[in-house]
């Protein structure tokens, strides 16, 4: 790949990752890129449907993505407009850390950033936490869980809170909330993205079982966040 002087991202967590690491080189992001704070860059729509017109535009070197939060038909059109296209798949918080280090050097970036040791450093120190059994809507009308395979899944599973749909068949299922309720579930974990739960919308369909308010950021980014991410989430799921 040529020098790389212009990249535009699709992805909230990696723009965080490009713009806290190499922030001459991000000229555009979504609308839901919203870290780090008073980000200047042209916005090109959002993760699903983001304007293909407008990121051709901006005449990037590198379009960097991710195959669960971008569509494949944005995709298509992006690299048929003669444009190159790095595509993420981070189902654990392994792939997560490679797929970082495969992103920054695709962008040029010489040496490791000390946020993402720094990342890795607090992961690997994590002490096991008490075992929970949990229950993790991502949305309500209709309610949606983890299933199999997410990345939020595989963190807190390091944190002591394995989830009761892991091996559900798909990977975001949609469950009535009948059965949420009877799932045996010691806790309901809510997080403020990609729904935002809040203390009087979520924690009262659960019949008084536990409910731990997350930080979406820290449960579902991949990126600068990772190094904060252990303590606070410990801290919510108290």
């Amino acid at each position: 790949m040529a020098d790389v002087r212009r990249v535009v991202s699709l992805v909230p967590s990696l723009t965080e990752t490009v713009a806290a690491t190499a922030p001459g080189l991000l000229v555009g992001a979504t609308d839901w890129c919203t870290h780090p704070a008073g980000l200047d860059v042209t916005r090109i729509g959002g993760t699903k449907n983001p304007d293909v017109a407008a990121v051709v535009a901006l005449r990037p070197d590198l379009v960097v993505a991710n195959e669960e939060e971008n569509r494949a038909p944005d995709l298509a059109a992006l690299r048929a407009a003669g444009l190159e296209v790095l595509v993420t798949e981070v189902r654990t918080l392994e792939q997560a850390f490679a797929e970082l280090d495969r992103v920054l050097a695709a962008c040029g970036v010489r040496g490791r950033p000390r946020w993402l040791d720094e990342a890795e450093a607090a992961w690997a120190a994590l002490a096991p936490g008490p075992c929970r059994r949990a229950v993790v809507p991502v949305w309500r009308r209709p309610w949606m869980v983890l299933g199999r395979d997410t990345f939020a899944g595989d963190l807190l599973a390091r944190l002591g809170v394995a989830n009761v749909y892991a091996g559900h068949a798909e990977r975001y299922p949609r469950i009535p909330l009948d059965e949420l309720r009877a799932s045996g579930a010691d806790l309901v974990v809510l997080p403020d993205e990609p729904y935002r739960f809040t203390a009087d919308d979520g924690p009262e369909a659960f019949d008084g079982l536990p409910a731990a308010l997350v930080d979406g950021r820290h449960l579902t980014w991949y990126g600068p966040s990772l190094a904060t991410a252990p303590g606070a989430l410990r801290a919510a799921l108290r």
